[in-house]
């Protein structure tokens, strides 16, 4: 059996969860299946980006013998993956592993198997390591559906492969190859930047949301920093590069807090962000689907700037879901504060999901409110 064949029988079993599920939201598409059709995978096979796990568990049991190499920026992608292969019956146990992406990831490759990443910084830092680290005969092959794709993705792998070369469309997806490794193409991840307007210096890795910028949604609500309460036990959900927990951490010395994401990306800026800031010893930085490590009625206060994306699928679920997390984890009387684009209507929800929720600040684009626990 090959893979687009094992893929074919596969794809119509797997599920997204945990991730966001919705009838119009698939676990596999055809840019899996294009990328295992002009893959023709030999020796080390590494698989980056394998979104809930169709491109390693076709690869799995087209050859029982294949050990995989994987990397998931998102927790819920690693959780997925394990799922799908109990869901249609593919022991992975000792033959895949996973990986932060670095050295391990990709050494000695000679085949890597990717689905692009939505941004152009997460693409340039997969490219690097992979150029630096595979088997100098390595062969990228990058798939996406082509809505998302752009020709500026071409130039940044071309940056670390002298053979770039984009295939035809098909399904409306599409795969870029990439060979001859560059051993000149460099890196500059992670990378850093100074908000002197809010004292704080951000690190960042390709893959985190926003970069070492600081998003204008983050930025508002800690304009309300001095409104938020000093409490024992903080956490910042979804913390991203870690803006808030670190400025709250500089605010408030004598408070404990965590800092959680389930991007593997986010929590490695994350941690650079505190570091960079002094408050490394203060803050814990984990990573986590929304609050699961944590404990019921463990916590004073949770500060959140919520996402809207899950992948490359725009969302108001997930929102939700974290402010549900975030009533199960906050003691009785202890409160979220949230920033949310306004249009979104989210007051109704904090209502009736944690409490008591009054309006902190507004402007034209976003609401900060503060919601006490029942």
């Amino acid at each position: 059996m090959s893979p687009v064949e094992a893929f074919d029988d596969l794809a119509p079993r797997l599920r997204r969860w945990p991730d966001v599920e919705a009838h119009d939201l698939v676990a596999a598409d055809a840019s899996d299946r294009l990328i295992l059709a002009e893959a023709d995978p030999t020796g080390d096979v590494v698989v980056i980006g394998d979104r809930y796990g169709a491109l390693t568990l076709a690869l799995c049991a087209a050859d029982p013998a294949r050990r995989v190499r994987v990397h998931q920026d998102p927790l819920t992608g690693e959780r997925a993956l394990a799922a799908n292969a109990d869901r249609v019956g593919i022991d992975i146990a000792g033959r895949v592993t996973v990986h932060d992406l670095g050295s391990s990831l990709v050494e000695g490759a000679s085949t890597v198997l990717l689905q692009l990443p939505r941004g152009l910084d997460a693409l340039d830092e997969i490219a690097s390591v992979v150029a630096r680290y595979a088997d100098p005969s390595v062969r990228l092959v990058a798939g996406g559906r082509v809505k998302h794709m752009t020709l500026s993705m071409n130039d940044v792998l071309a940056r670390h492969f002298g053979d770039v070369r984009a295939s035809r469309g098909v399904q409306k997806s599409r795969v870029l190859h990439a060979g001859a490794p560059r051993a000149d193409g460099g890196s500059a991840w992670p990378v850093s930047q100074r908000h002197d307007d809010v004292g704080l210096t951000l690190c960042a890795h390709g893959a985190a949301f926003a970069g070492a910028s600081l998003d204008i949604g983050t930025r508002f609500l800690l304009a309300q920093l001095h409104e938020i309460p000093a409490v024992a036990h903080a956490i910042d959900l979804g913390c991203g590069t870690g803006a808030i927990a670190a400025a709250y951490a500089l605010a408030h010395p004598e408070s404990r807090v965590i800092a959680s994401d389930r991007s593997a990306a986010a929590v490695a800026s994350a941690r650079g962000t505190m570091r960079a800031n002094g408050v490394a010893d203060r803050v814990d930085v984990v990573r986590d689907d929304a609050l699961a490590g944590q404990p019921d009625a463990s916590a004073d206060l949770v500060l959140l700037n919520p996402p809207f994306h899950s992948g490359s699928a725009v969302t108001t679920a997930l929102a939700p879901r974290l402010f549900s997390d975030a009533a199960r984890v906050l003691r009785p009387g202890g409160e979220l504060w949230a920033v949310w684009n306004s249009h979104l209507r989210y007051r109704a929800a904090l209502e009736r999901l944690v409490g008591h929720t009054r309006q902190i600040a507004r402007d034209r684009t976003f609401t900060v409110t503060a919601s006490r626990r029942r």
